[in-house]
This record gives structure tokens, C-alpha cells and sequence, in this order.
């Protein structure tokens, strides 16, 4: 932590006049677009990462992409239970760890992926059953999290417990046989492990609302939250044919959403990567305010489980594709997150999948974030000395001739100048984005603090 902000840079805060419309909610000022995806959705508060595999960490052209395009990382298969305890009770953190060093380095948060699957699982663990296999599943989950306590944004606890045959009932599986109880065991031991991180249900083949198998874990989540159990997010994989997405996809998010759990949108890929198809997801995940972010399932066409399909972003020699492009765009015409936050808040205590080919739908009508053209500040209303803290997502304008040599901030989701992501970051002067016609338009979301906010 930096020492304590000089008097005079404190004189100076008051005498620029600095807005934070916090009174009555700010209206969402003009940000500069965004150049990546990652600073793109951070303009609205949310995430778009990528599946990020350790053996290509040493490939150069791919983690140019990745670090510069991202802000959240899912290790693909270096957190799962194989990886992880491949005997029983002897663990191994060196893929993981890894990534989640690459990750951090970056700026980049982690999610999770998975603690518990009927697949990958090691040979010793297949051999169990009964008391014992729930013994040493319980084992893993805390094995697993004590390691990561408090490092990650979230973690796949369960992943694909569902049946495919229609049923809307639960997968055939040895941990299912341990009993109907097991999803929720898990949970309430993954809480118990790791009270900070978010905990989620991962599956596929959900995004249909209509589906028997989204009816199944819906009803799973209604029932969870309606008796305690602890469960914070639901993933929808998203692997789609090039049809694209259900149109109904929108529908689901925002049910889910409704039952008081994040959203997100964990492993993305569409074959042929249709650039109105990729839009079209991701305007479904910014029309629902609990879809906090989206992530693709890798880098490449040429690093995809499905690359025979073309389905990403980038195809095989790194080149931006017209979905790319898309994407971007609906990232920057969703703008800003608006807020109605009180004046004075303090700080709060390798898998086999068939794609699912859908009906593509219009993309939704957005207003198109304002370009720096014309930016202002609106009058001064109140000013705020650092250090300082907020809870709840917003924006303010910063009537500054330059930003100052420090700025200190943690424990948020979200800090953006004129759409530039600078989460968790200490920088000195001249490391900031241009200013917007004299101006910086600083957004942020979750609750955080800062100790310097100073002009030279």
C-alpha cells in the first residue's frame, strides 16, 4: 500500500472539482471504444476471456492474442480432477498454477474449471464407489480450493450432472450413485472451503429454455436457492453449430438470472464462427444485467477441440475474423454501466460434445456508446478526497489537466478509464489512456477502494 496522499495533491482534487454523480445516479458519460474484448466488456462491467491450455503458454503468437485480448482465463484441462490429485491424495498444482501465474501477471482474473465431472477423472477415483468415492470427492474439493483460497473469480464445482436423453433427469454417473445429494454436498463443502469465490454449476446443451435438460437444472437451482444451498452462477457452454444460438437463449439467461445467480457464458465456439451468430450471443449476455461475462473455448481455430470447424475468433494464423470484429462491436455499442448508488457507501465486509445447432435471431437494437466528440463534464456537483471507496457499479467524470502519479486500488470487479481496463493496478504518471477533450470518464463496478487518486 502507498503511503498517505500529499496535502497539496488533495487541495488540488478539491480545487479540479471532481463529479461523482453518486446522489441521484449519473447518466452514462461517452467513453472512447475500446480496442480488445476484454476492455470492451469491461465497459459494462463484464469479462470475456478464453480457455487457456499450459502447453501452448511457450507459443508466443498465442499468448500475444490472449494477453492482449483478454481479461479472464479458464485453464482447460489443468484444474480438473486428472490434473489435480492424479493419485489419491498426492496433488499436483503445476498446470494450474501455471496459468493462473500467466493469468495474474497479465491482469487477468480465473475462473475455476472443475472440481467435479464424470469425466477425466483419474483411474484411482473410477475405481471407487459408494462411501468411498463420496469420501475422496469431498477430499478433492478441499484439497483443491485449499490450495486456491482466495485466488480465483470463481469455480466450476459441478460440471454437466445432467442427462442428455431427454429426461430433464440427472447423468448416470459413480458420483451420482453415491446419492441424489451429492451436487448439493459438493456445494456446501465448496462454501465452507472457499467462502470468497463465486461457486458455479457448469453444463451443456442448457440454452435452450424449452429443453427438458435446462428445465432439469433450472428446477436444480430454484430448489438450491430456495433452501440455502450455496450456489452463486450457472455456465452455459455455448457450443453451437453454425446455426448459432436457440432463439430463445435470451429467455434462459434471464430466467436463470432471476432465481438470484449470475449468468455466464463459459465455452464459447460456433462452427464456421458466423459473425452474426457470435453477435447475437453476445447481445443476449448484455441484455441481461446478471450475465457477467462470456468466454471463448481458446484462442485459435487451430488450438479449438473443434478445429475442424473453424469455430473462434482468431483463425489458425492469428488473424482477427469477421466474428471478431462483430463481437467487438457489440461490446462497445452496450457502453457503460449507469448506477443510482447512494452519495456515501462504505467498503463491504479433452471432451466429445455435440454442438447444438440453433435458430439464429435478430440482433437486439442498442444505442451506440457516444464517441469523444463532444464530450463534457457535467457541472461540478460534489467533490470526494482520496482515500475513498464505493460499492455498486457507475461512472464519474474527472475534470483533470492530467492524471496523477498514483493510483491504488483492490477488491473490484471493474475500473476503466475512458475504457481502458486498470483493475488492479499501481502505474505512474503517462501510463493513462488520452484524455477525451480534457477529460477522463472513469467507470467502475463491485466495491473497491482507493488510497491515491492525486494530480502532480
Amino acid at each position: 500500500m502507498i503511503g498517505k496522499p500529499k496535502k497539496n495533491a488533495l487541495l488540488q482534487l478539491f480545487s479540479l472539482g471532481v463529479l461523482v454523480a453518486l446522489v441521484a445516479g449519473l447518466a452514462v458519460m461517452p467513453v472512447a471504444a475500446a480496442s480488445t474484448l476484454g476492455a470492451a466488456a469491461a465497459q459494462s462491467g463484464r469479462y470475456y476471456g478464453a480457455a487457456i491450455s499450459n502447453g501452448r503458454l511457450g507459443d508466443s503468437a498465442y499468448t500475444t492474442i490472449a494477453a492482449r485480448e483478454f481479461n479472464m482465463v479458464t485453464p482447460e484441462n489443468e484444474m480438473k480432477m486428472d490434473a489435480t490429485e492424479p493419485n489419491q491424495n498426492q496433488f499436483n498444482f503445476s498446470g494450474g498454477d501455471a496459468i493462473y501465474n500467466w493469468a495474474t501477471s497479465h491482469g487477468m482474473k480465473v475462473r475455476g474449471h472443475t472440481l467435479l465431472w464424470h469425466n477425466q477423472q483419474p483411474g484411482w477415483m473410477q475405481s471407487l464407489s459408494g462411501s468411498a468415492l463420496r469420501s475422496a470427492m469431498l477430499n478433492h474439493i478441499n484439497g483443491v480450493m485449499a490450495h486456491y483460497k482466495g485466488k480465483l473469480a470463481y469455480w466450476d464445482v459441478v460440471n454437466e450432472a445432467f442427462s442428455d436423453d431427454g429426461s430433464g433427469g440427472r447423468r448416470q454417473s459413480n458420483l451420482q450413485a453415491t446419492g441424489n445429494d451429492w451436487i448439493e454436498v459438493a456445494f456446501k463443502t465448496a462454501r465452507a472451503a472457499d467462502p470468497s469465490v463465486k461457486l458455479c454449476y457448469n453444463d451443456y446443451n442448457i440454452e435452450n429454455w424449452s429443453a427438458a435438460k435446462t428445465q432439469g437444472v433450472y428446477n436444480m437451482v430454484k430448489d438450491f436457492k430456495a433452501r440455502g444451498v450455496p450456489i452463486d452462477c450457472v455456465g452455459f457452454q455455448s457450443h453451437f453449430g453454425s446455426g448459432g444460438m436457440p432463439s430463445n437463449f435470451q429467455t434462459t439467461l434471464s430466467n436463470f438470472a432471476a432465481l438470484g445467480v449470475d449468468v455466464a457464458i463459459t465455452e464459447l465456439d460456433i462452427a464456421s464462427a458466423p459473425a452474426t451468430a457470435y453477435a447475437n450471443v453476445t447481445n443476449a449476455c448484455l441484455a441481461v444485467a446478471r450475465c457477467v461475462g462470456m468466454t471463448v473455448w481458446g484462442v485459435r481455430d487451430s488450438d479449438s477441440w473443434r478445429t475442424g470447424e473453424n469455430p473462434l475468433l482468431f483463425d489458425g494464423s492469428g488473424n482477427k475474423k469477421p466474428a471478431y470484429t462483430a463481437v467487438l462491436n457489440a461490446l462497445n455499442a452496450a457502453g457503460p454501466v449507469a448506477t443510482n448508488t447512494p452519495t456515501s457507501v462504505g467498503p463491504t465486509p479433452t471432451r466429445t460434445r455435440t454442438p447444438v445447432p440453433g435458430t439464429p435471431t435478430a440482433t437486439p437494437t442498442r444505442t451506440p456508446t457516444p464517441g469523444s466528440s463532444g464530450s463534457t463534464c457535467s457541472p461540478v456537483t460534489s467533490t470526494i478526497t482520496a482515500p475513498f471507496t464505493f460499492d455498486g457499479a457507475g461512472t464519474f467524470c474527472w475534470q483533470a489537466a492530467s492524471l496523477g502519479a498514483y493510483i491504488n486500488s483492490w477488491n473490484m470487479a471493474s475500473v476503466t478509464i475512458n475504457g481502458v481496463n486498470i483493475t488492479n493496478l499501481y502505474v505512474a504518471s503517462g501510463s493513462y489512456p488520452a484524455k477525451i477533450n480534457g477529460f477522463y470518464y472513469i467507470g467502475y463496478t463491485g466495491n473497491f477502494a482507493w488510497s491515491h487518486f492525486e494530480t502532480k
